[in-house]
């Protein structure tokens, strides 16, 4: 299916929630604006049926809804440049995302936080990077400047991650993990006055 999808909507003004409900998943579903209550997105099944969902949301709520197909008769390239500038800004959002966890995992070093419990958690944040990556490539249809530059991030992440991950390994099997949960390690002054206590 070639061409562009629009949807034309109007919501009643309140509640309010009901129009920021609307724009949320239009976002989620990649749409552009063109003006208000006009979205766009280029016209392919996947895309087909997240404006067909989203205009009987609309009607639901008392408003109006036309989805329309068709072909733009003018400067094509610069409605993609405004799809591509969208796609771009959630990929600048997320290579910041990538490198706050660096960061922490430099943190983590420089504390000598090699627990599982660290590993884990930042295990998870990555998985949720990745994730968060595959829908923006899921909506990234004519390939945005940074989609590239974002797979390396994300690959530098799981690298990272993995380097961090074998001085966990290391640190336990030589025992000198630092202690999770709040433990202190045999031998300091919390310990001392836990002995003392018990």
């Amino acid at each position: 299916m070639d061409g562009w999808l629009i949807l034309i909507y109007k919501i009643p003004p309140e509640p309010s929630r009901l129009r920021a409900g609307i724009w949320r998943k239009l976002k989620a579903a990649g749409a552009i604006y063109l003006q208000n209550g006009v979205a766009a997105l280029p016209a392919g099944p996947t895309s087909e049926r997240a404006l067909r969902r989203i205009g009987q949301q609309v009607r639901g709520m008392g408003g109006t809804a036309q989805l329309f197909h068709g072909r733009l008769l003018g400067d094509e390239e610069a409605l993609r440049g405004q799809f591509n500038a969208a796609r771009d800004e959630e990929y600048t959002e997320l290579l910041a995302r990538c490198r706050d966890l660096h960061a922490e995992l430099d943190t983590k070093r420089a504390a000598g936080r090699y627990t599982f419990a660290e590993l884990e958690e930042n295990e998870a944040d990555l998985a949720k990077l990745a994730a968060w990556l595959d829908k923006i490539r899921a909506r990234d249809q004519f390939g945005a400047p940074l989609c590239a530059e974002t797979v390396r991030a994300i690959a530098a992440c799981r690298e990272d991650l993995g380097d961090f991950a074998a001085s966990v390994y290391a640190a336990v099997d030589h025992g000198s993990a630092a202690p999770a949960n709040g433990d202190e390690a045999p031998g300091t002054r919390a310990a001392e006055r836990d002995s003392k206590v018990h």
